[in-house]
């Protein structure tokens, strides 16, 4: 079995972080893709934090890229038995409105953004990782609302958005390893049951 994994950055871009997820989840069956969301492949630093998520609303958005990355998923079906996306944080909010075309599985980490669009219900099952507080929101009401649709499963972990970067001044250890336990749990699950929509809640 072939399987092919897309990854969705935060606003930082394709950063030491990102490119670490991708070696970590490659093997011999899994082919691990990051996609920059930005031209050239820019990047920014983490003390740049205010300027990275005004170029990512300004010049990507969460509606552009759409078209661009439902494009390049379906065209990956023809070349691999699965296709599963990771998405961390604006990334992770791209993920889950990808969640309705015809993917194996979808990690969510930290997409506070998922939030603005509770009308979509992922087709396939999709994994959500959650801090236990975000600065604008209320995380228990997502998480709430979340564990209502049928093919969502919510893990929170405690820490604050960006606690999985090593690199993120809100890094914790110990949640990072269980969040990336899961992740890791949740592609075997998807690996033993071929493909097949049917985890248990």
């Amino acid at each position: 079995m072939k399987r092919k994994v897309f990854i969705l950055h935060e606003i930082y871009g394709v950063n030491d972080f990102i490119k670490l997820q991708a070696e970590t989840f490659s093997n011999v069956n899994t082919t691990v893709e990051c996609i920059s969301l930005y031209s050239g492949r820019k990047t920014f630093p983490y003390e740049q934090e205010q300027d990275a998520y005004e170029y990512f609303i300004n010049e990507v958005g969460f509606d552009a890229p759409l078209e661009k990355l439902t494009e390049k998923i379906l065209e990956a079906r023809t070349h691999y038995d699965e296709i599963m996306l990771i998405g961390f944080s604006v990334g992770a909010t791209l993920a889950w409105r990808l969640s309705i075309l015809p993917l194996q599985g979808i990690v969510c980490v930290y997409g506070s953004r998922i939030r603005q669009y509770m009308d979509i219900i992922p087709s396939c099952p999709t994994l959500v990782i959650l801090p236990s507080h975000e600065k604008n929101f209320n995380v228990h009401e997502l998480k709430k609302t979340l564990d209502a649709l049928p093919s969502v499963h919510t893990r929170q972990y405690p820490g604050q958005h960006g606690f999985m970067d090593f690199n993120n001044s809100n890094y914790c250890d110990e949640s990072y390893s269980q969040a990336h336990a899961e992740i890791s749990q949740f592609f075997e699950i998807k690996t033993c049951q071929g493909g097949q929509n049917n985890e248990p809640k």
